[in-house]
C-alpha cells in the first residue's frame, strides 16, 4: 500500500511469534499440535513475585512513573550487576524498559546512522538484526558453525570489525542455540575488542541464570573492566523469574547513552507498567531459592531432548550449556522426501512438513541466520517433550 512507510521492506515479522500463531490457529481447529516455538517458562510467576504486583494495585500504584523506571527498582538493579556480576552503576546509570527487546531497541534507536555497521554472532536471536535496520544501521552476521558449537572466534571478530563497526551484539547462553562462552573464551573476545575502541559492546545476558553443569556465567564488563565505558549490559526479569509477560527489562551503562535511551522511550511508550515494576522490584529483592530447582529442572529437560533428537535418523543435535533451546542440525535430512510425499528441500521445507504430517512445530534455523537447522524450546513438560521428541523421530524415520 502506497502510505505505509518504505521501512517496513526492510523488516519482516518475527518468525518465532509466526510459528507459535499458527500452532494456536491449528489447535483451535481441534489438530493435536505440540508447539516447541516460544522461548518461555512453563510454570507461573512466583508467588511472592504475584503478591507484591497485588500489594502495588491495591496502594494505587497505577499511576505514572519517571521514563525509564522507579527509584527503588534502579536501586535494586544497581545491587543485583554489584551482588552477581560485580558490576558497579550508579542509578543514572540504569534504564528500565517494556521487556529487553525494548532495552535492545532503544540503544540502537539511539546510536546507529546510516552506513554504521552491527555485528551480530549467527545463529541469532531473530530480532536483532530486524532492530538494527530499523534503526538505520547495517547488521553484520557472523555464522558460528556446529563446529565450533556455534560460538565466535576471535579470528572471525577481528575480520567482521571495520571503521564503520558500532556495535558488536554478544548474546551468552545464546538464543537460540544454549551456547555458552566459558570465561576463556569471552576473555579471548574482550581482548579483540580492546583493539578497537570504536566497538561497543550490547551484552544480552537475559539467560544468566539457565546454566547447566558446572558451567560458569560471566559478562564481558566483568571480564574486561576496560571495556566498562562502552558496555551495556543488558537483563531482564522474564526468563529466570518467568515473568515474559509482565514486560520488564533493564540494562546499566554510561550515563550518556542510558539518557539518550530514555529520550527515546520518552517518545514511544514512556514508563513500563508501574504494577509489573514493583513485581519486578520484588523479583530482585526477594527470594532467589527457586533459580536452583529451575536449573536443574531445565537441565534435566535439555538432557532428554538432546538424547532423543540424536537419536532420530539425520539430525546431529548438540548439547548447550543454557537457556533453554536446542538447535539440532539437520544435514542428514536435505534432498529427502517425507512420508506424506513433501520434498525437504531446506529446513524451513523440514519444519513446515513435521507441522503439517506429525503436528511438532518447530522454528526452522533460516531465521536465525544458519541452515540447515531448527530450533526447539524445551520449556515444556517432560511428557510433551517425549511425545514430540518421538514424532521427530518417526518423521524423520519415515524420510526417503
Amino acid at each position: 500500500m502506497a502510505f505505509l512507510s518504505d521501512t517496513l521492506a526492510r523488516v519482516k515479522p518475527s518468525p518465532t511469534i509466526a510459528v507459535t500463531t499458527k500452532a494456536a490457529e491449528l489447535k483451535a481447529q481441534g489438530r493435536d499440535v505440540i508447539g516447541l516455538g516460544a522461548g518461555e517458562p512453563d510454570f507461573d510467576t512466583p508467588a511472592n513475585i504475584r503478591e507484591a504486583a497485588k500489594r502495588a494495585i491495591d496502594a494505587g500504584k497505577t499511576r505514572y512513573t519517571a521514563v525509564d523506571g522507579i527509584p527503588e527498582l534502579k536501586k535494586a538493579i544497581c545491587e543485583k550487576f554489584r551482588r552477581e556480576n560485580g558490576l558497579t552503576y550508579a542509578p543514572n546509570q540504569i534504564t528500565v524498559g517494556t521487556g529487553g527487546k525494548q532495552i535492545l531497541y532503544n540503544a540502537l534507536m539511539a546510536t546507529c546512522n546510516p552506513g554504521d555497521e552491527v555485528i551480530i554472532p549467527a545463529p541469532y536471536w531473530v530480532s536483532y538484526p530486524d532492530m538494527v535496520l530499523l534503526a538505520g544501521g547495517t547488521p553484520v552476521p557472523v555464522v558460528a558453525t556446529i563446529e565450533t558449537d556455534f560460538k565466535l572466534t576471535p579470528a572471525q571478530l577481528e575480520a567482521a570489525i571495520t571503521p564503520r563497526t558500532k556495535w558488536f551484539i554478544f548474546n551468552s547462553p545464546s538464543n537460540p542455540t544454549g551456547a555458552g562462552y566459558t570465561r576463556a573464551e569471552l576473555r579471548a573476545l574482550c581482548d579483540v575488542l580492546l583493539r578497537h575502541p570504536q566497538v561497543w559492546i550490547m551484552s544480552d545476558d537475559m539467560y544468566e541464570h539457565l546454566v547447566f553443569d558446572d558451567f560458569e556465567f560471566t559478562t564481558p564488563a566483568q571480564i574486561e573492566p576496560a571495556l566498562y565505558d562502552r558496555t551495556l549490559t543488558c537483563n531482564g526479569v522474564s526468563k529466570s523469574y518467568a515473568m515474559t509477560g509482565w514486560r520488564i527489562g533493564y540494562a546499566g551503562g554510561p550515563v550518556q547513552l542510558i539518557k539518550a535511551m530514555g529520550t527515546i522511550q520518552s517518545q514511544s511508550t514512556s514508563n513500563p507498567c508501574s504494577v509489573s515494576q514493583y513485581a519486578a522490584l520484588e523479583a530482585l529483592t526477594g527470594p532467589q531459592d527457586f533459580l536452583a530447582p529451575n536449573r536443574k529442572l531445565f537441565q534435566r529437560r535439555r538432557d532428554l531432548v538432546v538424547s532423543m533428537l540424536n537419536q532420530a535418523k539425520g539430525i546431529t543435535c548438540p548439547r548447550p550449556e543454557g537457556a533453554f533451546y536446542v538447535y539440532p542440525d539437520i544435514s542428514g535430512c536435505i534432498g529427502k522426501t517425507s512420508a506424506g510425499g513433501a520434498r525437504i528441500t531446506d529446513d524451513e521445507a523440514f519444519a513446515t512438513a513435521l507441522l503439517e504430517e506429525t503436528g511438532v512445530a518447530v522454528v526452522f534455523g533460516a531465521a536465525f541466520g544458519l541452515s540447515p537447522n531448527f530450533r526447539v524450546s524445551y520449556a515444556t513438560a517432560d511428557e510433551v517433550l517425549e511425545e514430540a521428541c518421538r514424532r521427530i523421530q518417526t518423521f524423520c524415520a519415515g524420510l526417503n
